[in-house]
């Protein structure tokens, strides 16, 4: 490309954004025209700058970055989407590829190498850390159902079972036995803990 990577980085930890906004903005063939500290702004700032790739962080505000990214595959389709994250739980890898994101890579990486990565996503290519790579095939698919795995979602916000059987339009029964399932599936004592180990193999 002759024009400038056009750069969306969104992280709800001020610092590191705006360092990797500076650090980036030292190269000459990348500009960070906008920068968003939760999902709703990523999206909102998406629309209005149309990047070309959107750096996204994986745990923000409203939104998270999978759910970012998923958004952005629809309203451009054009926009390429990573996904930065400190959290090496490997569930998210497999959602991540499946809502299209072609760069995954931990918090860790360096600004030169973030660089190079955008430079390959933007080009057409792809690139997963190999560490979280090896994480994701060592973890396995996870035990839980699609419907069990909203209603594991949903209640992994405090949300109460009237709550949830109204947004996944379930009744409360039905809800009660996904969560119950799911925990079995889990070998969890509760709801609570079912969320908890859900979580750190990045199912939910």
């Amino acid at each position: 490309m002759t024009d400038p990577v056009r750069v969306l980085l969104a992280d709800d930890e001020h610092l590191i954004r705006g360092a990797l906004a500076t650090l980036l903005g030292l190269e000459d063939d990348l500009q960070v025209v906008a920068q968003a500290a939760s999902g709703p702004e990523a999206l909102a700032m998406a629309r209005a700058h149309r990047p070309h790739v959107a750096v996204l962080d994986l745990q923000m505000p409203g939104l998270d970055g999978l759910e970012v990214a998923a958004e952005l595959r629809h309203v451009l389709p054009d926009c390429r989407t990573m996904i930065v994250t400190g959290h090496g739980r490997p569930g998210y890898l497999k959602r991540a590829l499946e809502v299209g994101v072609r760069g995954f890579l931990p918090k860790t990486v360096s600004a030169s190498d973030l660089a190079g990565i955008i430079r390959t996503v933007v080009a057409g290519g792809r690139y997963v850390d190999p560490e979280l790579a090896a994480d994701a095939i060592s973890a396995g698919d996870s035990p839980l159902t699609p419907r069990e795995t909203d209603v594991l979602e949903l209640a992994a916000h405090g949300t109460s079972i009237a709550e949830i059987a109204e947004r996944a339009a379930l009744s409360p029964g039905t809800v009660r036995n996904y969560l119950s399932s799911a925990a079995g599936k889990l070998g969890a004592e509760n709801r609570h803990a079912a969320v908890r180990i859900a979580r750190e193999h990045g199912w939910i």
